[in-house]
């Protein structure tokens, strides 16, 4: 390879009835538009394979010959106009946003990585696929968002197996001038916004991306002005050492940011977000940046940078597991950050404690979820039960607090459908449900009429489709791996397109138990070599470059479906990327999901299948352990945690098995009421119309905006109105709050005793203290409910307590409850801060509760 002495752009030079094209090529909406898609396809089809579905590259490639051609074709000429007149309307006309009051507001949206098309390698896996969906749904939707993102040179790896089974990465070059990127320039020179990395400025360039409405950002070091090491920070997604990751992270939060700005003066963004959403702690610096901006430009005090800065921010986390999230020691962190300290006017240990469970390790590690938890005005899970572990998981921020009123909450994780479902069910959705279902839950109410045979032809076209994709990815790598194309013959029965097809695709992590089937590797083998009810399955996807022990997994994989007995039955699909994705998802019949409960924070690979008329079959896990209703897919295993990993691997192995045998291989083979299996068709239909509305992207986002984004803006604009008076207060009376707790106590609890009757109303007296607090700063309240084996309630339900009487410093109390339900009834009594601008009292981190010799008799009244 020889290295150019100089570079220079080309541009494709399109005759002026085809400068639409242009933007339609630019606007990534053709990414799930198929009509557009098909266009390009139209003006050259061979050229468009060649350049894997990619129109910028294709326009660039079109030859003389063939762009006059297209001028002589007026149906060409036509579908382009038509096209590009939808894409008109698609972008100014008026949708879901536009019709809500109050209005959702305009929101900031970061993320390391975002899966928009397999053309652009930003992205690695769920993270950005789910960030990319959510910006298309977004879109869909006319929300004013702004995403922000990283522009890795070098993308993510290209997995290719060696001879053995081992896992290679081979990391592609990114030509950001032959992807769907403009740059922003001034003179032809880049914009540039300057970040500090470790006592020297760094420039990054901003690439922009239109994602039907959405603006997305893209930040760049790859600039000739930078040091050698510096233009190389962002060269790989999730590359590098852990300082490389700091690196990156500055960027994307605090360059990420000064792009915001920077864009905005060039009106390639709108007006400023009154929302950040930070999904994940990957870009968590850009709430530091925001609290620099306030004390530097503003004058306020760090404590009072912080209430004003986290009232606008959304921390979303994925993280089951805390080995998941990022930290930072503390040399790196005065060595990025010293500087920041310094002009805030605060000590390292001061920076350091936001990062930290409880502040006292001064010389310990920096976690990103923990800043991202204290910086933020709401943090959620991506699922429900990921909502419960996360709140199990942080529950140290918040000593003293029930764990069910940590303040996580959650936001079950949706797919785009109109990126995921194949040509096939679209048209079957296009004919039977209401207009709009790719968007709208309420248009899947009618899944229940699509016809069996309407079912079964476009399942099984699918299928054939993808077959033949399989057979010819297998012959391509077993040929690359050194085995002769003559000796290849056999892959041309990879798999037959009428035999019930099982789906395994992901990142190959050891909690996801790829291998859960190898467990019992004689009854799958029975299984896979059945003549008369035949099965398959296929299996894709990448482990981390560094995780030896996925790899180890792939390996195993390969070795047993090395076996020539069973080699056309399962198969192991290498490269894993949205495309592949797409065409799994599409085909296979059953799509299998079995990590162990409950680190799956979503996983919604299942959800793309299910909406292409699979059947998931996975454990209780991520979204699955809401929406599984007991005959809308299959459950592997059950809902209980074991603590033993080998007990419950061996468990739902078996529970796997059990399945499959007696269940799910012969309700697809059951031909007892004719040609077609009717007992499977209707499982379809129940799984289409009880998960289709619940699995889309546009709900999820619609939740985002009505549950968080907008409570979020309102208070935020409340807190920073009037010189961001009433953060400042808010600051100054959560640290007096905080400083003077110790002495607030419950010092007396009078309640009616002995059994009582349902439909009875029992009195409560409680006295308190307050030391240096005031009545207006707390709320007593009683909590009630039925109490579990174990003596805690279940479910209580809070009342707040009514304030009656105040004599020597000694506050007193009163209310009632009724007594609804029979059983074992408890109370406890608690006091908690209170104040109106407070989203929760629980953030506070304060909460003093009745002890045991507090209560006393009757109450005196």
């Amino acid at each position: 390879m020889i290295k150019a002495l100089r570079t220079f752009r080309v541009r494709p030079s399109l005759p002026e009835e085809f400068r639409p094209l242009s933007e339609l090529a630019l606007n990534l909406r053709w990414a799930w538009h198929a009509p557009t898609q098909e266009l390009f396809r139209w003006a050259d089809p061979d050229t468009w394979e060649e350049v894997g579905g990619n129109p910028v590259a294709l326009l660039g490639r079109l030859s003389p010959a063939r762009l006059a051609a297209l001028t002589e074709d007026a149906a060409f000429l036509n579908s382009v106009a038509e096209v590009h007149a939808d894409l008109q309307r698609y972008m100014t006309g008026r949708r879901w946003a536009q019709q809500q009051k109050p209005r959702p507001p305009r929101v900031a949206y970061f993320s390391p990585e975002f899966g928009l098309t397999h053309v652009m390698q930003v992205y690695s896996g769920g993270l950005g696929v789910l960030a990319g969906d959510h910006l298309k749904a977004a879109s869909d939707l006319g929300l004013h968002l702004t995403g922000v993102g990283l522009l890795y040179r070098h993308g993510y790896f290209r997995q290719y197996l060696d001879a053995d089974g081992w896992q290679q990465e081979r990391y592609p070059d990114l030509n950001p001038y032959g992807l769907p990127l403009q740059r922003l320039e001034v003179d032809g020179a880049p914009v540039v916004v300057e970040v500090q990395l470790a006592g020297h400025e760094v420039g990054c360039q901003i690439w922009r991306a239109q994602v039907g409405r959405i603006p997305l950002l893209l930040l760049d070091t790859d600039l000739p002005q930078n040091a050698p090491e510096d233009r190389t920070v962002t060269d790989k997604l999730y590359g590098g050492d852990v300082e490389h990751r700091l690196r990156q992270e500055i960027v994307l939060g605090i360059g990420g940011m000064r792009a915001l700005d920077l864009a905005r003066s060039r009106k390639a963004v709108g007006e400023p977000p009154e929302v950040f959403h930070s999904n994940e702690g990957h870009a968590g610096f850009l709430q530091l940046e925001r609290i620099r901006r306030l004390v530097v430009h503003e004058g306020l005090e760090f404590d009072e940078a912080v209430e004003t800065a986290r009232a606008a921010v959304l921390f979303t986390t994925h993280t089951p597991v805390p080995a998941g999230i990022d930290v930072f020691p503390r040399h790196l962190m005065d060595r990025y950050f010293g500087h920041f300290a310094r002009e805030c006017g605060i000590s390292m240990d001061r920076l350091m404690a936001v990062g930290q469970l409880d502040g006292a390790d001064r010389g310990g590690q920096f976690n990103m979820a923990i800043m991202g938890l204290r910086l933020s005005a709401c943090a959620n899970g991506v699922s429900q039960l990921h909502g419960s572990v996360s709140r199990r998981m942080f529950a140290g921020l918040w000593p003293g607090i029930g764990e069910s009123e940590v303040p996580i909450t959650s936001v079950t994780n949706g797919v785009h459908a109109a990126t995921w479902v194949g040509p096939e069910m679209t048209a079957v959705y296009d004919r039977h449900l209401a207009p709009g279902w790719a968007h709208s839950p309420s248009a899947w109410g009618r899944a229940e009429e699509i016809g069996d045979d309407v079912l079964w032809r476009a399942r099984g076209r699918a299928r054939e489709r993808m077959v033949q994709r399989i057979r010819g990815w297998v012959f391509a790598q077993r040929e690359r791996r050194g085995e002769s194309p003559a000796s290849l013959a056999w892959t041309e029965e990879v798999f037959d397109p009428d035999a019930l097809t099982i789906g395994f695709a992901r990142r190959f992590a050891e909690y996801k138990r790829g291998t859960l089937l190898l467990r019992q590797p004689e009854r799958l083998a029975a299984l896979l070599t059945s003549t008369d009810r035949p099965i398959q399955f296929v299996f894709a996807g990448k482990a981390h470059p560094r995780d030896d022990v996925g790899k180890g997994i792939i390996r195993e994989l390969i070795h047993y479906s090395g076996d020539p007995q069973l080699r056309t039955r399962l198969v192991f699909v290498e490269d894993y990327d949205m495309d592949l994705a797409r065409v799994l998802y599409q085909g296979v019949d059953v799509w299998l999901n079995n990590p162990r409960r409950p680190y799956e924070a979503c996983g919604t690979s299942g959800e793309k299948a299910v909406l292409n008329g699979a059947l998931h079959c996975s454990t209780l896990d991520g979204w699955w352990d809401e929406m599984y209703d007991g005959e809308n897919g299959f459950v592997i295993g059950s809902a209980d945690d074991h603590v033993d990993t080998g007990q419950q691997d061996a468990a739902d192995a078996q529970s796997l098995f059990d399945l499959l045998e007696r269940t799910l291989i012969p309700m697809f083979y059951d031909r007892a009421e004719g040609p077609l299996p009717r007992r499977w068709l209707g499982r379809v239909r129940r799984s289409l119309g009880t998960l289709g509305p619940r699995v889309l992207a546009t709900r999820m986002v619609i939740e985002y905006a009505e549950g968080l984004y907008i409570p979020i803006a309102e208070r935020a604009r409340r807190l920073t109105e009037d010189g961001n008076r009433r953060a400042r207060e808010l600051a100054i009376w959560r640290a007096h709050v905080a400083q003077c707790w110790e002495g607030v106590a419950v010092v007396e609890v009078e309640g009616d005793e002995g059994v009582a009757e349902i439909g009875e109303r029992r009195d409560l007296a409680v006295k308190v203290v307050l030391g240096k607090l005031t009545p207006d700063d707390v709320r007593v309240e009683l909590l009630h409910g039925l109490v579990r084996a174990d003596g805690l309630m279940q479910d209580p339900n809070s009342t707040p307590l009514s304030r009656d009487a105040e004599q020597d410093g000694v506050h007193v109390y009163r209310g009632s409850f009724d007594l609804a339900a029979s059983g074992e009834h408890g109370v406890a009594v608690r006091i908690v801060p209170a104040n109106d601008d407070l989203l929760s009292w629980a953030d506070t981190g304060l909460v003093s509760w009745a002890q045991d010799d507090t209560m006393v008799g009757e109450v005196r009244r």
